[in-house]
């Protein structure tokens, strides 16, 4: 498993601005949440998923199973 940033360079951008104007709570989602603080709670469960395998909501992230 492991976990790795988008490789569209455009797309990391983009997010990464969103996150510095949120105060680091993911761009794509409305409202400051604590659940929402990249890493959001969506993703680290399916970080913790064994059979999860994609992008995370922002598409900051992708998980690989192996």
């Amino acid at each position: 498993m492991s976990v790795s940033l988008n490789p569209d360079k455009e797309v990391v951008s983009r997010i990464k601005q969103g996150l510095k104007e949120k105060d680091g709570f993911c761009p794509c989602r409305v409202g400051k949440l604590p659940e929402y603080k990249c890493i959001c709670e969506e993703f680290k469960a399916q970080i913790a998923d064994p059979e999860f395998e994609g992008f995370c909501h922002c598409m900051l992230y992708y998980k690989t199973k192996e």
